[in-house]
């Protein structure tokens, strides 16, 4: 995202979060549960503060929205840290890149997929999806080109390996 574009989106959700919710008068008629909704209303997050790792137990983070595993989204981010980034969405576990011409190989692009699908750190918390592209001199154009499935393994590979590392290193 460039940084005209992150900062309107700060500032609609800041805008967003100072809203505040119907002003009740008169509460004698209304439930407890209707009384707890209403105190969270205007709120972008409820009562809780999200931080990754910030919080032992699940609580914050359900709270939150928040429904990947910290160490696999870490992992994921630093393990495309080298490419451009077009969308990264914590809260829904989806990273997507921009397209990427490795220096070394002339007339290809790589354009990675990353979803982070679950709260535990295991190998079915995360999907990648490559697409790759050669350029058609002749026509001028880009070529999709089928993506080799050891490629996406030893992607997905690299991601649970840098995850089960970052995990390690964050009980020292």
């Amino acid at each position: 995202m460039r940084k005209r574009e992150l900062g309107i989106l700060l500032a609609f959700l800041s805008l967003t979060g100072c809203e505040s919710g119907p002003v009740i008068e008169d509460d004698s008629d209304v439930s407890d549960d209707k009384k707890r909704r209403h105190n969270k209303l205007g709120k972008l997050f409820g009562d809780e503060i999200f931080v990754f790792g910030g919080n032992k137990s699940n609580k914050g983070a359900e709270a939150a929205g928040i429904t990947v595993n910290e160490f696999l989204w870490r992992a994921s981010l630093d393990t495309v840290s080298f490419m451009p980034l077009r969308t990264v969405d914590p809260f829904g576990g989806v990273i997507l890149t921009e397209w990427y011409s490795p220096t070394t190989v002339r007339n290809e692009r790589l354009k990675v997929d990353i979803f982070v699908l679950d709260r535990q750190l295991r190998a079915t918390g995360i999907r990648v999806s490559i697409h790759k592209q050669v350029y058609n001199q002749a026509s001028k154009t880009w070529v999709d080109q089928k993506v080799d499935p050891k490629t996406v393994n030893d992607f997905e590979e690299a991601i649970l390996t840098r995850a089960r590392q970052l995990k390690v290193n964050s009980k020292v």
